[in-house]
């Protein structure tokens, strides 16, 4: 039975009435009409999942629906965050209460928690919520399927709360354990799929100015690394490999020791250079697979910078004081153990690198999400990848939004994992363990690496792949030096343009070029680049409308002549590749 301290019946109604965007205003009004004891709201990353809880929050309190609050946070520091968050909608928090603790001040209104903590000790969470008409927000709600015991936990605890109100961005991921509270309905093939109460993508929320675009800036190279049997390997990052050769040439790119990632984040600090002038607080994150590795990215930024990074490593007292800290002031660069991918919220955040090995598409949509929280109308994001597939597909498909799949096993071809074990890995890596022991299954010795801007990709489109561009080039420039404010279709504009140009200038530099240098240039190397960029388009073009690679060849045969691409010739294949970039052009229009 609830019962409420004697100074809460004169407060008139809970929090304060903050300023809500036209979705959150809608999803209330939604929530508000069906009054449901469960309710799932799937909204990107950015667009202010926070705000909205808070005020179902102080609308159910206000109207004696509900007594007590508890929030459910993924990390420690989000506990914080939502306890911040809350305090300023005039909704007290305790953010240190663990399970089993007993009573907290008169003063709270309610106490914020984690999936662990849950997992702990169920049982007296459960007594906590049954004592009184309880509201559960369940903050990023997919956390519940990190392993059984969480998920079952969460499922105890919470069983008999009056109201729950699940929260998470896009994409859930597949797998065998449905996530409690969340509705299931039948998909495609029959295999079930959740069911959100209330949905706001990426593409709503940028249409909405809600969010930043995105401008991705992939980076290749080649790679030398050493196998267990002894064995020195050459590749090239972005190239066709195996598995197991994409996952070690990319260990190789991110080894600080290497030339890749020096030459990856003084590329990176140019853009961060050319943003400030626009936007003087802007900051950049990289995202480190280990602790070693982010130290040790921190020297390297030192280097480039003359100013120290900050890191934030999760076994660090003064972790989310040192992310509060950065979100106030003007520095340069943090460096963080994956533990900043998810919900924290640093506004300044303008410019990324992506330097962990995790690549399941959740991780990707979180990690982005860091960068696209809007301030000022016209702020772009500006993301650094490694030239592989499986991220580059991930870029391509940034608006795309997926439900959780129901009748899946984790690692399925979908989710593009690299290393089978790296979904078990989550749950430690989002608490920002190192995972570079875990990695060690694979033992390899990287022997040296070197980058080249290999393209950038904007609203699903390429621009500026030119097989052979290196770092520090007037091409690379072109991109690097891209105003820090734009309007999306200003973007789009001057990339086209900036395209066209350089189209125009090979053509003629191709026509003089004298016949000794022609031949040098019209080998098997220079059509394997054309091949690439050419595969390349495609699988874009894929990713933007669905279509079959073999069909999309097929079309671009038909439309410029010759034979299959594996014996066309150079103009033949330059052909397809101008006609397939007029085609993303057409479409972005």
């Amino acid at each position: 039975m609830s019962s409420l301290p004697p100074a809460w019946p004169e407060r008139a109604a809970w929090g304060t009435a903050p300023s809500l965007r036209a979705w959150q205003t809608a999803a209330l009004r939604g929530y508000l009409d069906r009054n449901p004891r469960d309710f799932l709201a799937v909204a990107t990353p950015g667009a202010g999942k926070t705000t909205f809880a808070l005020t179902v929050a102080a609308e159910l309190l206000g109207r004696r629906l509900v007594d007590r609050l508890i929030i459910v946070a993924p990390t420690e520091h989000l506990k914080l965050q939502w306890a911040e968050a809350a305090a300023r909608a005039g909704l007290p928090i305790d953010p240190t209460y663990s399970a089993g603790k007993g009573k907290i001040s008169s003063d709270y209104v309610g106490v914020a928690v984690t999936y662990a903590g849950v997992g702990v000790n169920p049982l007296a969470m459960r007594i906590r919520t049954e004592r009184f008409k309880t509201l559960v927000i369940l903050d990023e709600i997919h956390h519940a399927g990190d392993s059984l015991t969480w998920g079952e936990g969460v499922r105890e605890a919470f069983e008999p709360a009056a109201r729950r109100l699940a929260l998470t961005g896009t994409p859930f991921r597949s797998d065998v354990n449905p996530i409690p509270f969340v509705t299931y309905r039948p998909g495609p093939d029959g295999i079930p799929v959740s069911a959100a109460d209330y949905t706001y993508g990426y593409a709503e929320a940028l249409a909405d100015h809600v969010v930043r675009p995105v401008l991705f800036l992939a980076y290749s190279g080649q790679m030398q690394w050493r196998t267990r049997a002894g064995d020195e390997v050459a590749a090239s990052l972005g190239e066709p490999l195996t598995k197991d050769l994409t996952a070690q040439a990319l260990r190789t790119a991110l080894d600080p020791e290497g030339s890749w990632m020096p030459s990856v984040l003084a590329a990176a600090d140019k853009r961060l250079s050319e943003v400030r002038r626009h936007v003087p607080d802007a900051g950049g994150l990289v995202i480190a697979s280990d602790q070693d590795s982010a130290r040790a990215y921190a020297k390297l930024l030192r280097s480039i910078t003359g100013e120290a990074a900050t890191v934030v490593l999760s076994d660090e007292k003064a972790s989310s004081k040192k992310i509060s800290q950065f979100s106030e002031n003007d520095r340069r660069w943090m460096v963080a153990v994956r533990m900043v991918s998810e919900g924290v919220d640093v506004p300044r955040l303008a410019v990324g690198v992506w330097a962990t090995t995790t690549s399941t598409p959740l991780f990707f949509a979180q990690a982005v999400g860091r960068f696209v929280r809007a301030r000022t109308r016209g702020e772009i994001a500006s993301v650094f990848l490694p030239s592989v597939p499986t991220l580059l597909s991930y870029a391509s498909e940034l608006e795309v939004q997926r439900d959780h799949v129901l009748g899946k096993a984790k690692g399925d071809a979908d989710d593009a994992d690299w290393f089978a074990a790296e979904e078990d890995l989550m749950a430690r890596a989002q608490a920002g363990e190192a995972a570079s022991a875990d990695l060690e299954a694979v033992p390899f010795e990287a022997l040296g690496s070197e980058a080249r801007f290999d393209h950038a990709l904007y609203d699903g489109a390429q621009f500026g792949h030119e097989g052979e561009v290196q770092v520090g080039s007037e091409e690379e420039m072109d991109f690097l030096g891209i105003p820090g404010l734009l309007e999306p279709d200003q973007m789009r504009a001057l990339l086209r343009q900036r395209q066209e140009d350089r189209r125009k200038v090979r053509k003629p530099a191709a026509e003089e070029r004298p016949a000794d240098s022609i031949a040098d240039v019209t080998t098997h190397e220079h059509l394997a680049v054309l091949r690439r960029e050419l595969n390349g388009l495609v699988a874009s073009w894929h990713h933007r409308t669905g279509q079959a690679h073999g069909i999309t060849h097929a079309a671009l045969r038909k439309e410029c002549g010759g034979p299959a691409a594996a014996v066309a010739n150079a103009a033949q294949l330059q052909k397809r590749i101008d006609q397939i970039r007029e085609w993303a052009m057409r479409k972005t229009s």
